[in-house]
């Protein structure tokens, strides 16, 4: 019998998209290795470097990374986005080769936006960094990508785990990743009657919390002085997250009921914020232990001999 081709549909996320990297190499320790690669925003890079070859010298630069070299990346422009993003391709363009996607040795696509109709668009052909480009342009925070007559912004505002394009490539079996799974659960708002937390230095300190310095310097610069409340009210940027994070978990959802994958893996990644790319090994773990848990169903599916 032919085997069947398995495909793997990887998520968006930001930061936390680094958990895609240990769930790739967890899936390879399986003997699993997928045929056809589909990638949203985060997702999309990181299946670049996947396709191209070049995931390990990739995931070594991404685990070395720190929140200085992450921010000296960020090229600051007000046009049409907070992030030029020419800085960072360029970046990109030491670690992944430039390719057509035609010629990577996995079927690959990535999904983008259109700003203007709102229509998802696949990105199926031509140079592969510029389809990341596209697929990463989150906006608000990166400069959106003009293509064929259309500007385009990141695919998570549309299809966040992009099954459908797996499926369209050719895959019989999808394996998709869920990187949203449990946001909801990072900002809860506390309640007016509990105890004041202790200082943010001290739970730091205490290991109580992990701080990302980019959300401390954000939070910083947006804070309201002098206003006094009797209830505190959420930050500009606390207000943002959740906002972004209910819309993420609720578009995921109604895609992957309309289009299930057959293996869903959802990394458990609610402490990891949006732009904290320096906790890359915190989130290439959690990748790691989420193939791990579900190694029965993997195997099951796939047909390979169960693990001790």
């Amino acid at each position: 019998m032919k085997r069947p081709r398995i495909g793997l549909a990887l998520g968006s996320g930001s930061a936390r998209g680094w958990a895609h990297i240990g769930i790739i190499r967890a899936l390879k320790a399986r003997g699993i290795e997928p045929d056809v690669v589909t990638g949203t925003s985060i997702g999309a890079l990181v299946g670049a470097a996947y396709v191209t070859g070049m995931l390990d010298p990739f995931g070594e630069w991404v685990e070395r990374l720190t929140w200085r070299e992450m921010v000296s990346l960020l090229d600051v422009r007000f046009n049409g986005g907070l992030i030029d993003g020419a800085r960072l391709l360029d970046a990109l363009e030491s670690l992944i080769p430039e390719h057509e996607i035609a010629t990577c040795r996995v079927p690959y696509g990535a999904i983008a936006t259109d700003l203007t109709s709102g229509n998802e668009v696949w990105l199926r052909e031509g140079s592969i960094l510029a389809a990341v480009r596209a697929s990463i342009a989150l906006p608000g925070l990166f400069s959106p990508i003009q293509r064929e007559g259309r500007w385009l912004v990141d695919g998570g505002l549309v299809n966040p785990v992009p099954v459908s394009l797996c499926r369209a490539l050719g895959a019989d079996i999808v394996i998709a990743v869920d990187l949203n799974s449990d946001l909801l659960r990072r900002h809860e708002i506390p309640d007016p009657e509990a105890p004041d937390p202790p200082p943010l230095e001290t739970q730091v300190e205490e290991g109580a919390l992990t701080a990302s310095p980019w959300m401390r310097w954000l939070t910083r610069l947006v804070r309201r002085s002098g206003d006094k409340r009797e209830v505190e009210w959420p930050s500009i940027l606390e207000v943002v997250a959740r906002s972004l994070n209910i819309m993420s978990v609720r578009i995921t959802r109604s895609r992957m009921a309309g289009d299930p994958p057959d293996v869903l893996l959802a990394p458990r990644l609610a402490h990891i914020g949006l732009m904290e790319f320096h906790r890359a090994e915190e989130a290439i773990g959690a990748g790691l232990e989420e193939v791990e848990r579900n190694g029965a169903e993997l195997d099951a599916l796939l047909g390979h001999a169960p693990r001790d």
